[in-house]
C-alpha cells in the first residue's frame, strides 16, 4: 500500500501561509495545517507526534533513531532532540507547556539503530522544548525494580505537571514528579500480557481519572488518581478493539483511538467511545482507518485531529520507508 501524495497546490499553499508568518508573534500565528501533512525523512518511521502550539508546528519521534523532530511546512523535518546516551527508540511524545519541554517514553522494539538486545530500556526523557537539551532522564525499568521486561509507551500529563506512563511489558503505570523522580502508580496482574505480547498502551487523563487500554485484548480500564487500589475494567459494547494503540479525548466528551494489526490479529481502524456513566462502561464503535498502520491520533490546532502513520508495518518486517502521513480526520 503506498500513502496518497499531498497535492502539490496544497503543499505551496500551506508552504506559503507558515513562511509568510514565521515572524509573527505567537497568538497571532493563524498557521493551520493541511488536511494532509506529507512527512519525509530518511526512515523516521514515528510512532506517536504532538501540535507544539507555542511554535506552531508538529513534534515526531522516531523508532528508528530515537529522535524528536520538528515537521516543516513542506513535510521535511528538523531535528530537535537527539539523545544517544539514553534514547533508542521514542515512542510516546508530550508537550508541558507549562515548562517548555517535550517529554517522550524511550523504549527498544528491536527495531532501532541503537537496539542493544542486552539491556532493558524503559524510560522517560524531558527535553528543552526550545533547544532540544536534555533536562533529565529517568530509568522506568529500574524503579520498577524487579528484574523483568520493560517497556515505556504513552505518557500523559497529570495534575501539578506530574507525568503518568504505560509498560507494555508489564502491569504497571509509572508516576513521574516534574523533577524526573518517579514511582509506581499501580502494579496489578490484572493488566499483565502473555510474553512477548504488548499490553498496556494509551492513556489519558479526565481530571483525577486515567483511562488507559490494553493493546493485546482492546480493553478500557479506569483508574481514580487519588484511589489507585479501585482499578476497574470499563465494560465495552461494540465490536472488540484488539490492537487498541493511542488514544485522545476529544472536547465534545468522545475518547478517540486508533486499532492495527502491528501486534496481533486486529484491523487498521479509528474508534470512538461514548460513556453516559463515569467511564464504567461505555460504547465502542469504529470505521477503516484511511493510512496503513496507525498508531496514535493527534489533538493539531483549533481543534482538529490528525491520524498518524509512521509505516511501522513496513519496519517490524524490516524494510524502512522514508514517508509518514498525518491525515486530518
Amino acid at each position: 500500500m503506498t500513502i496518497r501524495p499531498i497535492r502539490a497546490a496544497a503543499v505551496a499553499t500551506v508552504a506559503a501561509a507558515l513562511l509568510g508568518a514565521g515572524a509573527l508573534p505567537a497568538a497571532a500565528h493563524p498557521y493551520r495545517p493541511a488536511a494532509v501533512v506529507a512527512g519525509h525523512a530518511d526512515s523516521l518511521h514515528p510512532e506517536d507526534a504532538v501540535w507544539d502550539a507555542a511554535h506552531h508546528r508538529f513534534l515526531v519521534g522516531s523508532l528508528r533513531h530515537g529522535t524528536v523532530s520538528a515537521v516543516r511546512p513542506d513535510g521535511s523535518v528538523r531535528t530537535l532532540v537527539d539523545d544517544p546516551e539514553h534514547l533508542v527508540s521514542v515512542i510516546g511524545i508530550q508537550i508541558d507547556r507549562a515548562r517548555g519541554r517535550v517529554l517522550v517514553a524511550n523504549a527498544d522494539p528491536g527495531v532501532g539503530l541503537r537496539h542493544d538486545p542486552a539491556k532493558v530500556v524503559a524510560g522517560i526523557g524531558a527535553y528543552d522544548l526550545e533547544t532540544g537539551r536534555r533536562l533529565f532522564y529517568t530509568d522506568l525499568a529500574a524503579v520498577a525494580a524487579d528484574g523483568g521486561r520493560h517497556f515505556a509507551n504513552d505518557l500523559v500529563l497529570g495534575p501539578d505537571g506530574e507525568t503518568y506512563v504505560t509498560d507494555s511489558f508489564s502491569p504497571l503505570v509509572y508516576r513521574v514528579r516534574p523533577d524526573g523522580r518517579a514511582s509506581v502508580l499501580v502494579r496489578d496482574d490484572r493488566l499483565a500480557t502473555p510474553a512477548g505480547a504488548f499490553g498496556l498502551n494509551g492513556i489519558v487523563r479526565l481530571g483525577h481519572t486515567l483511562l488507559i487500554g490494553k493493546y493485546d485484548d482492546g480493553t478500557l480500564w479506569r483508574l481514580a488518581l487519588d484511589r489507585t487500589a479501585e482499578l476497574r475494567q470499563v465494560a465495552l459494547s461494540g465490536p472488540r478493539a484488539v490492537g487498541l494503540d493511542g488514544l485522545l479525548y476529544a472536547g465534545d466528551g468522545t475518547l478517540r483511538g486508533v486499532t492495527n494489526t502491528l501486534g496481533g490479529t486486529g484491523a487498521d481502524t479509528l474508534v470512538d467511545l461514548h460513556s453516559a456513566d463515569g467511564w464504567r462502561s461505555a460504547t465502542l464503535t469504529v470505521r477503516a482507518a484511511a493510512d496503513p498502520a496507525p498508531t496514535a491520533l493527534v489533538a493539531g490546532p483549533g481543534g482538529t485531529v490528525y491520524e498518524l502513520s509512521g509505516r511501522m508495518d513496513l519496519l517490524f518486517k524490516g524494510v524502512t520507508d522514508d514517508r509518514f502521513t498525518l491525515r486530518r480526520v
